[in-house]
């Protein structure tokens, strides 16, 4: 069953002039889709529900995204001043994490935390949790975990990957030969007393 039609000729006429009792358009609302502050703050609580970001990468971001630089301003100074941006906790906790969990050396924690848009002060002072005995022991850790795997190969091969798994890791050459060294006398010591 279809519903019935009315004829054409029983729908009134659109008018071309609005009625005069119509109230004038009114202005756009703050957080209307249009304005450009809301749609800055949109992007960046989506942004930072994911994962915290760093003012730079924020700023990247909306820059990308057509929002205009004083309404990104304005939102990320509000974001900053209530805590929902902070990067000297992210680079602090960024740090400790990346040396810890990923076993990197100070020197590649310092390259990522530049690449993520962190200041130089704040770089240094996140890199002050990570002392030379700390990566001593990273260090040590890591080639002590991988010469399980290489125990079949060659001790010049073996030292050699080792070297080159420091290496990329971002230690130092010196630091990287003397843990190596190390752990591979540790090694020889261990095989003698058994």
């Amino acid at each position: 069953m279809s519903a019935a039609v009315p004829p054409e000729s029983s729908i009134p006429p659109e008018s071309s002039t609005p009625p005069e009792s119509a109230p004038p358009p009114e202005p756009p609302e703050p957080d209307a889709p249009g304005d450009p502050e809301a749609v800055a703050r949109i992007i960046c609580l989506r942004l930072l529900d994911r994962r915290a970001r760093t003012r730079s990468e924020l700023e990247t971001a909306l820059r990308a995204k057509g929002v205009p630089d004083d309404a990104a301003r304005t939102v990320l100074d509000r974001f900053t001043e209530v805590g929902l941006v902070d990067d000297r906790a992210l680079a602090d906790g960024y740090a400790l994490a990346q040396h810890r969990e990923r076993g990197l050396a100070g020197r590649a924690v310092a390259m990522k935390l530049r690449q993520r848009g962190i200041d130089e002060p704040t770089v240094q002072d996140a890199l002050g949790q990570i002392d030379r005995e700390s990566e001593l022991e990273t260090a040590r850790a890591l080639v002590a975990r991988r010469m399980r795997s290489l125990s079949g190969l060659a001790p010049e091969v073996r030292a050699r990957r080792l070297v080159g798994l420091l290496a990329r890791k971002g230690y130092p050459p010196g630091l990287a030969h003397q843990v190596v060294r190390e752990t591979v006398r540790e090694l020889e010591l261990d095989a003698l007393d058994d």
